[in-house]
């Protein structure tokens, strides 16, 4: 397994990260820590998760994905062994989104991001986490799939200063060690790297957006963060929700898969995204390669890039996922996907 830099932490982490979001819906316990033994036997280090995990976000199996890592842990005794990352979650403004966490009063101040981190810790049975991710802005952006900013008008929001100083008391206390961003924006970005240098608040070591040959908007200005202020990419769903594999060419729906289980998904299976991906998959077999290490040996061989989040739902996928890390894609697979990429330019931002 290769290592990079988290940001300026001075820890190192691993290429290919552990996702967890499906541990309590389409995993057991039982495979959840079986997925955790195999991924550190192959050299991971970098476990991620969220408080509103499993997806799709339910209010009788909100926060199992923490628990079920807890469990591990206690059990295996190996905390010294990884970077645990979690995420709490932002407000929300979209009423066709669930609003059972904390009664949907998300907002990214004081009280609520205490109530986040005391119950992820607790659920985890750690007294602090390496890294502790806002996992998306308290202000409307255009993330998850908007195609425009959104212009909101007298919306209130937790001022990003505010929210530095409470995760700030956070490190103090020792309960995080490090503060990360997620689905953020460049300006985003801009505002709390100047608050940290002008007021010595948390800097952020990371940014955890979705990264993909279907969806590389990331590459057109949070990149330049990454190079020169070292606000290095956790890539969330490099194979976007599995449509990379090609398991769902020409409407195919595997059963158990998630776009067959969930339809909230449609992100990721747009007819753009469908064309795109048939063009992917054709070049994969015509190389002789895995649509799969494609897809993820893109991402691995990216600068900004710091770890590749994977995610699975059987061990012949994580190991699959995993061996990427040892995939160079040739010259010609790369002048392949710029030419797919020019025609069809990220079809599921």
């Amino acid at each position: 397994m290769k290592y990079r830099k988290l940001g300026r932490s001075g820890l190192d982490v691993s290429l290919i990260g552990l996702g967890t979001m499906t541990w309590g819906e389409q995993n057991t316990e039982a495979e959840a820590h079986e997925q955790l033994d195999y991924a550190l036997a192959r050299g991971i280090n970098l476990i991620d998760t969220a408080e509103m995990y499993p997806v799709p976000p339910l209010a009788q199996t909100q926060g199992l994905t923490e628990t079920y890592i807890g469990t591990w842990l206690a059990s295996r005794k190996r905390r010294q062994d990884v970077v645990l990352a979690s995420k709490v979650a932002g407000p929300v403004r979209d009423p066709k989104r669930p609003g059972h966490i904390r009664d949907g009063k998300t907002f990214l101040d004081r009280k609520n991001l205490t109530a986040a981190l005391d119950a992820s810790l607790k659920r985890l049975q750690t007294d602090y986490l390496d890294l502790y991710q806002l996992h998306w802005p308290d202000r409307t952006t255009a993330t998850f799939g908007k195609l425009a900013y959104p212009w909101t008008e007298g919306e209130q929001t937790v001022a990003i200063e505010e929210t530095l100083s409470v995760l700030q008391d956070f490190v103090r206390e020792g309960k995080v060690r490090h503060v990360g961003v997620s689905n953020e924006t460049p300006w985003g970005v801009a505002q709390f790297l100047k608050h940290a240098e002008n007021q010595g608040l948390p800097r952020i070591v990371s940014i955890q957006n979705a990264y993909s040959l279907l969806n590389r908007v990331f590459e057109s200005g949070l990149s330049e963060f990454s190079r020169h202020e070292d606000v290095g990419l956790l890539a969330y769903s490099p194979l976007a929700m599995g449509m990379l594999c090609g398991k769902y060419l020409d409407g195919a729906r595997p059963e158990g898969a998630r776009l067959t289980r969930y339809e909230r998904f449609t992100r990721y299976s747009n007819p753009q995204a469908e064309a795109a991906t048939a063009e992917y998959v054709a070049l994969a077999r015509r190389l002789d390669l895995s649509p799969t290490h494609l897809a993820l040996a893109f991402i691995n061989q990216q600068p900004f890039v710091t770890s590749n989040l994977i995610g699975a739902t059987s061990l012949a996928q994580l190991k699959e996922n995993i061996d990427s890390a040892e995939v160079t894609l040739p010259q010609e697979a790369l002048d392949g996907i710029a030419q797919i990429h020019a025609r069809h330019p990220n079809p599921a931002p």
